[in-house]
């Protein structure tokens, strides 16, 4: 029986959890903002419209929301270029949209996180606006990475580094006088300028943007490219090509720098200064489980996306790896593990998993996220993974706003040398109702074409139907709060067929079979949960293929 979608927003206030550590188990859900909801007919997100929506993350079960970037944009790389850290895009809204959103949340219980972008800036930022009118080694050039060519007339880059969106990492810029000026550094698109750290003006900017954030009542911050703000000294060359391939393989001159963790240790003072239990997640790529730990120790942030995590393989041994290397790194410095399975930038792992079909793809994400809720730590949720929404691969060209894609595309090569250029896939905006134009994402269309066959994955169609994706969610996180096994504990294997993991918290077991086919074990305890049906024998459970069940014991 389906029932009636719910959009109304709460009349009895409640207050979110100041438990001390609420972030070590929370589970936290990120609103990709422009494809959440759309209040106002354009076609695109905004604030209104995902605080009309929050009631479906307080059904969901989550602990809080994580917002992706709102602020003054010119939209190059979906505003992660950021033109004024203090104000809100008209895109998305008004400040005093973001200051009901927060409010609302809190009267929900969610607790609010914020995106903050501090390796880059606009180009149209004011700071790189005068950076240009500038001269060479003038102040306003300070704030950024400029630098003179190399060659006989300054006409090759400062040094070989590539961007992440593919092509040079380096843009020449043009004098006042019409000839051809220094370079400038930019490791994501060129309208996305890398700020130097070593500025003494940059650190207070985002100590003030920080605080103005912290006063209007948000949570918390996920630190975009928190690996990135430290450049190594004198920019060296690295020697080869296809450099994005060693980001999170290797340590680089760019990224994963020593020197991040001086700027996370002030910010961890800052976050401590305010009341509530603030919290600063970093987003880091780091070669290993032990170098992403470094962003967790006790006096820098307080989680750390797992990638190692996301980046596993459907396999039972793989995974017991990564989930074990990862436990360690981080009880190494006294944090929790945050385990994530998709976002905004990767192909959603519903379609990752797929390497049979569709309905493979989606079973083996209903077992992954059993496995991630049973694990010890904080779990990370990406919008529209609690329908089993599968990965858009036919978006046509002419749609398609990665810049990624149109770097690639511009330099005439059959893929990208950076980024894979097809993110939008993953951000086509979600279906809320089985009718309308937009499957009740707005009143006029959605910026992203969705499939006509999201009528049957969108939240009026799966909700009330005890086999949907989304009440496997609910009931998951439901469970997750119920039992104290659950929480901030530790957890330990048990013995288990090949191919299957089966893990036991305190009253509590999961198992997980990876396999293609059904696996015989002795019944564990009492089932509680499983994301397919099981089958018994005397004494024995039949775990389906490529699914998980919770047990109580």
């Amino acid at each position: 029986m389906t029932q009636e979608l719910t959009t109304s927003l709460p009349t009895e206030p409640e207050q979110p959890s100041q438990r001390p550590g609420w972030w070590r188990d929370a589970v936290i859900y990120q609103v990709y903002v422009r494809s959440f909801a759309d209040s106002d007919g354009d076609g695109i997100g905004d604030l209104r419209g995902a605080r009309e929506r929050l009631p479906h993350l307080a059904q969901l079960g989550v602990d809080a929301v994580w917002l992706t970037p709102f602020y003054a944009s010119p939209q190059a790389d979906g505003g992660y270029d950021v033109a004024d850290y203090r104000a809100v895009d008209p895109l998305f809204g008004t400040l005093g949209d973001a200051d009901d959103l927060v409010r609302t949340a809190h009267e929900l219980g969610l607790k609010v996180i914020v995106d903050v972008v501090p390796n880059h800036s606009s180009d149209q930022h004011p700071w790189f606006r005068e950076a240009l009118a500038d001269r060479p080694g003038g102040a306003a050039r300070a704030r950024y990475h400029f630098r003179p060519g190399r060659g006989a007339h300054g006409e090759l880059p400062p040094n070989d580094w590539e961007s992440v969106f593919g092509g040079p990492a380096w843009t020449r810029t043009t004098d006042p006088d019409g000839t051809p000026g220094e370079w400038y550094l930019h490791l994501f698109a060129p309208e996305q300028p890398d700020l130097n750290w070593d500025s003494p003006e940059v650190r207070e900017e985002f100590d003030a943007v920080l605080r103005f954030w912290l006063d209007l009542g948000v949570d918390g911050f996920r630190i975009d490219v928190a690996h990135g703000m430290v450049k190594a000294a004198g920019l060296p060359d690295i020697g080869h090509t296809e450099q994005v391939k060693l980001i999170g393989a290797q340590v680089l001159p760019f990224f994963d720098q020593d020197g991040v963790h001086e700027i996370h240790r002030s910010w961890r003072r800052l976050l401590d200064s305010y009341p509530g239990d603030r919290i600063g997640v970093a987003e880091a790529w780091a070669p290993t489980a032990e170098r992403l730990a470094l962003y967790v120790r006790p006096d820098e942030l307080h989680q750390a996306f797992n990638f190692q995590f996301l980046r596993c393989p459907w396999d039972a041994a793989a995974m017991r790896t990564v989930i074990d290397e990862s436990l360690a790194a981080t009880a190494s410095v006294g944090a929790p593990t945050t385990w994530v399975l998709s976002n905004h930038d990767v192909v959603r792992h519903t379609t990752r998993y797929a390497t049979d079909s569709p309905e493979q793809g989606l079973a083996r994400a209903r077992a992954a996220v059993l496995l991630t809720l049973a694990l010890p730590g904080s779990a990370y949720l990406y919008q529209g993974e609690e329908l089993g929404l599968p990965e858009v691969t036919d978006l046509p060209d002419e749609v398609r706003q990665d810049p990624a894609f149109f770097r690639g595309s511009s330099d005439g090569q059959d893929g990208q040398d950076g980024q894979d250029g097809f993110r939008d896939g993953c951000r086509v905006p979600l279906p809320w109702t089985r009718s309308g134009d937009s499957h009740g994402f707005g009143p006029g269309g959605s910026w992203l074409p969705q499939p006509a066959a999201w009528s049957e994955l969108s939240v009026e169609a799966q909700t009330g139907d005890p086999a949907s994706t989304l009440e496997l969610y609910r009931s998951a996180l439901a469970l997750r709060r119920e039992l104290p096994g659950l929480g901030d504990t530790p957890m330990s294997w048990l013995e288990a067929p090949e191919g299957v993991l089966a893990l036991s918290r305190p009253g509590f077991v999961c198992t997980l079979n990876t396999l293609g086919k059904e696996v015989e074990m002795p019944v564990p305890g009492r089932a509680l949960l499983s994301s397919a049906p099981l089958g018994y024998g005397a004494g024995t459970v039949r775990i389906p293929p490529d699914s998980c069940a919770w047990w109580a014991i």
